[in-house]
């Protein structure tokens, strides 16, 4: 099998050449696109291996006549077209798990960045300028949290809180009673979650009835003087409103791990943050460690192989 593998790092390489031994393996570090794929040289591949920053629309599931299986590293699949690439017969797998913990301990790390102007106070001592104002924050004992999306992701950040001795509240099409239980937080709807909670956190994926659910609207709703962090899909927040809610001090902060057209935005990327001390803004890394990376390459390798044994697993299906 032709199996492209793009996006990949030289970590991926030494993996998959190891893993995939036997099969027609073509590495590429560029991102995967329209163009990517009418690549004469390109025709042949069978398995396309994307990452996040790919973008497989309809055009290039098109281009490329022998694909048989679209294999993401990712549990997101909202950067490949999939009912484009049902119609061609052309299976979609994901990586359905791989890092709560990862996410959600990320989570935190920008919740306490956000909360004790951390990013503040290491500029102010690198500089040499040890004087404490501008850098007060607050606890985390004893405020709300408000968890949109409580899937795998969603409970691990509930159990994080849970040790801070916050409040939590929750808002999820799907609740589950016996978590909400067993962690103490309660269901309310969006709304009621935007207008309590003290700090907001998305954990929802991205589909049509999702994109922009944080809308102006939305934010207006929100506590005045709320943290928004955002380490899901960039597309369910609408930037525009956000960056005008910081800077009307309608929001106190947000720690953004991923942005809409995120992979247009680098040279913008450090301007947003320059002019807006109470951003943080991170290049979507919050599933980056050791060991979820391991996850993710070794669940791709298992979709791969159960594919090619006729018994396709983790396929993304769509209502669409």
């Amino acid at each position: 099998m032709q199996i492209a593998v793009v996006s990949a790092t030289a970590e991926d390489e030494a993996y998959f050449r190891e893993r995939l031994a036997g099969h027609d393996l073509r590495f590429h570090p560029g991102a995967a696109d329209d163009d990517w794929a009418a690549d004469p040289g390109n025709a042949g591949t069978e398995c396309l291996c994307v990452f996040v920053h790919d973008r497989v629309t309809p055009r290039a599931v098109a281009a490329l006549p022998r694909l048989r299986l679209i294999a993401t590293r990712s549990t997101g699949f909202d950067h490949v077209a999939v009912s484009a690439a049902a119609q061609e017969g052309v299976t979609v797998c994901n990586v359905p798990s791989y890092g709560e913990n990862t996410v959600a301990e990320y989570t935190f790390a920008l919740i306490l960045a956000l909360a004790r102007n951390l990013h503040l106070s290491y500029l102010r001592g690198k500089s040499g300028d040890f004087r404490p104002e501008g850098t007060q924050g607050f606890d985390l004992k004893e405020k709300t949290v408000g968890i949109v999306g409580m899937g795998r992701i969603g409970l691990h950040v509930a159990r994080i809180a849970r040790g801070f001795h916050m409040t939590i509240l929750a808002a999820d099409p799907y609740p589950n009673r016996v978590y909400a239980e067993l962690l103490d937080f309660s269901y309310v709807p969006l709304e009621e979650l935007l207008a309590r909670s003290d700090i907001v956190t998305l954990h929802a994926p991205l589909t049509d009835s999702t994109r922009h659910l944080l809308d102006a609207d939305a934010v207006a709703k929100m506590k005045p003087g709320a943290l928004l962090v955002n380490t899901s899909r960039g597309g369910l927040v609408d930037t525009a409103a956000v960056l005008a809610a910081l800077d009307s001090g309608r929001l106190c902060g947000a720690g953004l791990d991923v942005l809409e057209n995120e992979d247009r935005l680098a040279d913008i990327g450090e301007s947003l943050v320059r002019d807006r001390p109470n951003l943080i803004l991170t290049p979507h890394v919050a599933y980056n460690t050791r060991e979820a990376v391991r996850r993710i390459r070794e669940t791709t390798a298992d979709n791969i192989e159960a594919f090619l044994a006729g018994r396709p697993q983790n396929v993304v299906v769509t209502g669409g």
